[in-house]
């Protein structure tokens, strides 16, 4: 049986033991710049996935994905020893580290929706300044002459277009 709520509770120790360790005890310069953003546990408790995320070291600056990946290589066993002492779990789970996607994929999302944004904007401008194609108010308004009435009236009429003689007995040719 699986224990998803266990493996919940165990993946969120995981996170914190490794983002822990990382901020203070591993003291690799290559993990500087990285942040723990996630852990998923099997349902038998067996393995994680940590996911995690590298900042340059300025705004600017492109960050080192690579360096990062060697260096939670290189810290594997270190920290695996730390999450063991940390949960107390008869097996600690191994770690696999995996680069977070959702922050590339967030910038992506905000990118395409000020992209909406500006192409609303133009909609928008070029709406306040469009002119109607036939008249600016094409519907009829209570103040509207009765000429225009009757004239709408005759065309709705079902017995316009028939003789005299069709229209007083009620006949229609439609049959």
């Amino acid at each position: 049986m699986v224990d998803h709520a266990r493996a919940a509770r165990l993946a969120k120790r995981i996170t914190t033991i490794v983002a822990s360790a990382i901020g203070s005890e591993i003291k690799d310069p290559r993990l500087a710049h990285v942040t723990i953003t996630d852990c998923r546990v099997t349902g038998d408790l067996h393995d994680a996935t940590v996911f995690y995320t590298v900042m340059g070291e300025s705004v600017d600056a492109e960050p080192d994905v690579v360096g990062a990946a060697a260096g939670l290589a290189a810290a594997t066993g270190a920290l695996r020893s730390k999450v063991g002492a940390g949960t107390g779990v008869r097996f600690t789970p191994s770690l696999r580290f995996e680069l977070d996607t959702v922050p590339d994929a967030t910038r992506a999302m905000d990118e395409l929706l000020a992209r909406a944004r500006a192409q609303d904007e133009m909609v928008a401008r070029a709406a306040e300044e469009a002119k109607p194609a036939g008249d600016s108010d094409p519907y009829r308004h209570d103040g509207d002459s009765e000429a225009d009435d009757s004239e709408a009236d005759e065309l709705h009429d079902p017995a316009v277009g028939l003789t005299g003689d069709e229209r007083s007995s009620g006949e229609d040719r439609r049959g």
